[in-house]
């Protein structure tokens, strides 16, 4: 085990607690965990000369814990399933439609900046929830540690962004406006959407776990055939 590598890990379960406190007594938006841990240890890595690989040494059980926590908001799903079955169909239709959306917009992003192949698959799977993402990006030859990057950027985006763009598309739908959330920015956005209201968390919640199905089952073909007809 290697000492830098531990000390990583204990830096970041000690921050998270703080930041965590932190954010309860001061609820804005930079001091939301999820954004100011990641920027704290970067920070911290950055001054220490810490390597990306010394820390994801003993750091990697983090990581795969969102597997676990993603399975666990199944209980508010479970909870709000009459209003789920109510909006069956515009739910999967807006998943379908929003992850079709993002694989193609995400092609010809990274068409424009050039980049290589695997750099383009691992940016066409980040808009799924990383757990779903991983699997997803290991099946089509992408990058593991490229796609958390690209899905970490994608949900803080949607967590600054979202209270934005939906008072500018006038969304009053409390479900409309949390399945926007989980769809766009899944687990940050899912964060976000129960701070604002417990329906628009529950919608958050399906949307996010529908959409990384939907994208593990059928997202190598989509990918795949995106990138042969485009």
């Amino acid at each position: 085990m290697n000492t830098a590598s531990l000390l990583c890990v204990i830096a970041t379960i000690v921050s998270y607690i703080l930041a965590k406190k932190l954010y309860l007594k001061f609820p804005y938006l930079l001091l939301n965990p999820g954004l100011f841990v990641p920027f704290v240890i970067i920070v911290g890595m950055s001054l220490f000369h810490v390597s990306y690989e010394t820390y994801m040494q003993d750091s990697k059980w983090i990581m795969w814990m969102l597997g676990p926590a993603t399975v666990a908001f199944a209980v508010p799903i479970y909870e709000y399933r009459k209003v789920i079955r109510q909006h069956a169909f515009s739910i999967s239709l807006g998943i379908v439609v929003g992850m079709i959306v993002s694989v193609i917009s995400s092609y010809y992003l990274a068409k424009l900046f050039q980049f290589d192949q695997e750099t383009t698959y691992s940016l066409m799977a980040r808009s799924i929830s990383t757990p779903f993402a991983m699997e997803l990006t290991s099946n089509i030859g992408g990058s593991v540690e490229l796609v958390i990057l690209f899905t970490m950027i994608t949900g803080t985006a949607g967590v600054v962004f979202g209270d934005l763009l939906l008072m500018a598309m006038k969304l009053n739908s409390r479900f409309a406006q949390g399945a926007a959330f989980g769809n766009a920015a899944h687990g940050f956005g899912t964060s976000k959407a129960f701070a604002r209201h417990e329906e628009e968390g529950v919608a958050a919640c399906l949307t996010m776990v529908l959409a990384g199905v939907f994208m593990v089952l059928a997202g190598p073909y989509l990918i795949r055939l995106t990138v042969a007809i485009l």
